[in-house]
């Protein structure tokens, strides 16, 4: 009804309007994608019949955004690093290269945390991104500019990375969907930092959508030929999956305690659950959840089988220059004159302070596998656990520095190789999205994306800013 070139000129004018005060696209490449979306309207207009392009090109002139962070070929790719301002990507990272080979136009790239390692989406490279529900909280991080971008109806289709919850955070706070696939099946090469050592097991790269049905095409794209570890052909019965609920962590000292709000709008989906599919919702405690930011931390900093250390945060942070000295750093951030951004000095900070304790550690590590254990006999081969994506809604800009670990909730699924699917349930009392993750054993991705399928028809889905 409508021409490729139609589309993508509605979304540069969208960006084009909005971007001013949301700051989510940090860069474009507005006339690339016009010139890319006349192309397809060519090969509409001359080529095989629709089948046969919906097969090759799936996403056949579908407009996307990119996280900063992944090489998209003639765009920056500083991770929000100083130092890394005159980086231009020189190829795709692999996922990219495969949405532009399904038909996607790339329409620009979005803003992330220093080095994705914090959730809020600000940098010294290109300042901070607002929440389009309300300008003056946090987009989350570190794939906030997607969060964003997408919310504020800028983009259809978002590329995040994930280790501690950089997709889900951002997909909570700004109200839309967002997928951490199953680790090892969607290829992290081509964004920097990438994972070395253990890590690799945990960051994981995955779709971000505004509509539910859209993750499960798009996962399929970005997988590949790992795609077939993944079950999205089997047909998903919802009245035989085995739900399970838990409200929050157990009550860690480290992380604040679930808003009232949230609570109450996972009750509803319980009640939903039961009342219109019938099924008993189960209740559990996993006790060890109440130690996830230290099973986290203690995982994330640990050795890998071969006796690999895990890459240090403060040489990161000099890009094959230097390390960085955090106290330095700090030091100089006092008087105005450090180039890194508060979070990012002080993770270099504690990142010191885990390694004290070696004896502790081994402990955590221990128990995060034991914890493993006890979730994938939990869920099983039909098994869903519910389960808060964040403690509070989007908090204001700069509060996250009080409480630093609330991430904890979306991070521990990394280092336990879980695939979760973050759903959005409507708009809370001050106008900002409520949300809920969806968790399911090792290659069950299909469980939780046909579980937000379903949610999203029950519970509205994505809210246009702005229009309560």
């Amino acid at each position: 009804q409508v021409t490729c070139i139609e589309v993508v000129e509605a979304y540069v004018e969208r960006i084009k309007e909005v971007n001013p005060l949301i700051n989510a696209v940090v860069k474009d490449r507005f006339d690339e994608a016009l010139q890319e979306a006349r192309q397809v309207d060519k090969l509409l207009s001359e080529g095989p019949g629709d089948d046969c392009l919906e097969e090759k090109f799936p996403l056949l002139g579908v407009p996307i955004t990119i996280k900063e962070a992944f090489s998209l070929y003639g765009m920056p790719n500083t991770s929000g690093l100083v130092n890394r301002r005159n980086v231009i990507a020189t190829s795709d990272a692999t996922v990219v290269s495969r949405l532009k080979q399904a038909g996607a136009i790339p329409l620009g790239v979005t803003n992330c945390s220093e080095l994705c390692m914090w959730y809020e989406s600000s940098n010294r490279v290109y300042g901070r991104t607002n929440n389009p529900y309300d300008l003056q909280r946090i987009v989350g991080g570190s794939s906030g500019g997607e969060g964003s971008a997408l919310a504020a109806a800028c983009s259809v289709i978002g590329v995040g990375s994930d280790i501690g919850g950089s997709i889900r955070m951002p997909a909570f706070f700004n109200g839309v969907f967002g997928h951490k696939p199953t680790t090892g099946v969607v290829p992290n090469d081509g964004q920097f930092p990438n994972a070395h050592g253990v890590r690799t097991s945990y960051l994981c790269t995955g779709p971000m959508c505004r509509y539910a049905e859209d993750l499960e095409p798009v996962l399929r794209v970005m997988a590949g030929p790992g795609v077939s570890k993944l079950k999205l052909n089997e047909k998903v019965s919802l009245e035989k999956i085995k739900f399970h609920c838990m409200d929050h962590d157990g009550g860690s000292i480290f992380v604040s305690p679930v808003d009232k709000e949230i609570l109450q709008a996972q009750k509803k989906v319980v009640e939903h659950l039961e009342s219109d599919l019938g099924v008993q919702v189960q209740r559990v405690a996993i006790h060890k959840m109440k130690y996830s930011f230290q099973i986290w931390s203690a995982m994330m900093s640990s050795k890998d089988s071969e006796g690999q250390e895990a890459q240090r945060f403060t040489d990161l942070l000099g890009d094959h220059g230097k390390p960085v000295w955090p106290l330095w750093e700090l030091m100089k951030w006092l008087v105005g004159m450090s180039s890194h951004t508060l979070p990012a000095i002080a993770l270099g900070l504690t990142e010191k302070l885990v390694n004290l304790n070696l004896s502790g550690k081994a402990k955590l590590v221990s128990m995060g596998k034991s914890l493993q254990e006890e979730m994938e006999a939990l869920l099983g081969p039909d098994g869903v656990l519910l389960y808060p994506s964040h403690p509070t809604i989007a908090p204001k800009h700069h509060s996250p520095i009080c409480m630093p670990f609330n991430f904890a909730y979306t991070a521990i699924f990394n280092v336990l190789g879980l695939p979760v699917t973050q759903c959005p349930l409507g708009l809370g009392s001050e106008g900002l999205p409520l949300g809920i993750q969806l968790v399911a054993a090792a290659y069950n991705d299909h469980l939780t994306l046909a579980v937000a399928r379903y949610l999203e028809k029950a519970f509205g889905g994505w809210v246009l800013p702005g229009k309560v």
